[in-house]
């Protein structure tokens, strides 16, 4: 009976412990696990407070710069007979998306549909030979100039219009959505031609051959595709006399100063180191 009891004694103190390391070892893990989870949100946080400072670009697709444009304004956008883009706002977006680390997409649609793109949040920016108006400010936010634009009249070699002046009573063609199209369609008192004297057309080479069919009297358009038009044209010349002087910029989302930042900082490097002047003098020489 002793010696059952020595056992049974000899047993309970072996259970108890084996129970008082078993806890001794749970609450040990506990403790590291706590120690390791906080470690973790440690990190999280200052992870995530790393990525705030350095203020990461959010773009509408992950590692794409999106450029919405009208690709039919030569020599700003275009696309060549291999179907590819190509121009002073293509090569410019390029060197902006290297300089932000992105890939560049370009998605050509009309020019209207273009600015409500960047508008909307579907395109990270519009670039086509954009320039800035008062009316298109109050949907989007541009960044600083890169280039200037002239807007010019072509007509016939043999046409009865020699100055901006003889444009009152005729019609006139122009780019849809276009300071062209915005300016003449102005009223007369706001130094415009009336909505009634201009037809718009989906881009510029359009106008262009109807202007050749006798439909308009003239076209109102950038300088640098109507020298395009006019040297593919036989029988068209520009006016000497220029219509508007306009700054080209790169529209974004109203609101959205992270992406305006990002593309003005690059910009201002490219514009820094002559890049941006010399992809404008590849595609637009002096004379």
């Amino acid at each position: 009976m002793k010696k059952l009891t020595s056992i049974l004694l000899a047993s309970a103190l072996a259970l108890s412990l084996a129970a008082c390391s078993g806890n001794t070892s749970s609450d040990s893990s506990s403790s590291a696990a706590d120690t390791s989870s906080s470690s973790e949100a440690a990190v999280d946080e200052a992870t995530s407070e790393s990525a705030a400072t350095a203020g990461e670009l959010t773009t509408v697709e992950e590692g794409m710069l999106i450029m919405s444009t009208n690709a039919a304004f030569p020599p700003y956008e275009m696309t060549n007979d291999a179907g590819e883009f190509e121009g002073i706002d293509v090569e410019i977006a390029q060197a902006i998306a290297d300089k932000l680390g992105l890939e560049l997409r370009i998605d050509d649609m009309d020019f209207d549909s273009a600015l409500l793109a960047a508008q909307n949040g579907k395109s990270d920016m519009v670039m086509a030979g954009v320039s800035v108006t008062e009316d298109r400010l109050v949907n989007l936010d541009f960044t600083d100039s890169y280039a200037t634009g002239i807007q010019v009249v072509i007509v016939p070699e043999d046409s009865d219009i020699t100055s901006v002046d003889d444009l009152t009573g005729k019609m006139i063609g122009v780019q849809r959505g276009t300071t062209g199209d915005l300016y003449c369609s102005d009223t007369v008192e706001n130094g415009g031609f009336g909505a009634e004297n201009v037809t718009p057309y989906d881009n510029g080479l359009t106008a262009v051959q109807a202007l050749m069919n006798g439909q308009v009297d003239c076209v109102v358009i950038d300088n640098a595709p109507a020298q395009e038009f006019v040297a593919a044209n036989p029988g068209l010349k520009i006016l000497d006399t220029e219509y508007v002087n306009e700054d080209y910029a790169i529209g974004v989302k109203k609101g959205n100063t992270q992406m305006l930042d990002a593309i003005n900082g690059a910009l201002a490097e490219l514009k820094a180191d002559g890049t941006v002047q010399s992809i404008i003098d590849k595609y637009i020489t002096a004379d």
